[in-house]
């Protein structure tokens, strides 16, 4: 009994079947793949646009807050319309307030602007998983916005413009440098006893 081997006209018209059969294979297998959902998340910490200062976003309860965690330069919140609180440092102030989620990838809420001491109705969308836009209104039509750049983890350590340096002193303590709240402080601060000052300097 003899065996059909197939001459190599066959061979080569039988090629681009099967090249054809293991594209069809792959295109199947990767389709029946389940799809990644791209789910934005605007915590952490981001730098604002004229990357004078760092604000860290969390999450307590629902809602979003955002907090002052680096500064370039101290400042105190001056034009609070509270005067008992004018002198209050600006470095841990709460900045977003309330944000809860209106939409898909959208959050609505307030913004507190320590530079004049208003309180703007705003709202915060992630442009790309690095880039958080954020908009304030005032009386509902006077409108800007700005981007924030996420910063990561291991970037946060930011250092504010070089200064002279004092002289040492054998004596003199070794200065520390305040270090940001942790997501449970800032919480903390807002799901804590009613009235907290910073509410009471916004109202």
């Amino acid at each position: 009994m003899s065996l059909h081997v197939p001459n190599q006209t066959t061979a080569r018209k039988l090629q681009p079947l099967l090249v054809f059969a293991a594209w069809l294979i792959t295109i199947i297998t990767v389709a029946a793949q389940p799809a990644r959902v791209y789910s934005p998340d605007p915590t952490g910490d981001w730098l604002v646009a004229k990357q004078i200062a760092r604000i860290k976003i969390v999450d307590c309860d629902g809602r979003l807050w955002g907090v002052i965690a680096w500064e370039a330069e101290p400042g105190t919140d001056s034009k609070n319309p509270d005067p008992n609180l004018r002198n209050r440092p600006t470095l841990g102030m709460l900045v977003l307030l309330g944000m809860q989620p209106s939409k898909p990838n959208r959050w609505d809420g307030q913004i507190y602007n320590s530079q004049d001491g208003h309180t703007y109705s705003a709202n915060i969308s992630l442009v790309d998983p690095t880039t958080l836009r954020v908009q304030g209104c005032f009386l509902g039509f006077l409108c800007g916005g700005e981007n924030w750049t996420r910063v990561e983890t291991q970037d946060t350590q930011l250092v504010p413009p070089a200064q002279k340096t004092p002289p040492k002193s054998t004596t003199a303590r070794k200065a520390t440098t305040p270090q940001p709240d942790s997501t449970e402080d800032v919480c903390s601060k807002v799901l804590g006893p009613p009235g907290l000052p910073h509410e009471r300097g916004l109202k």
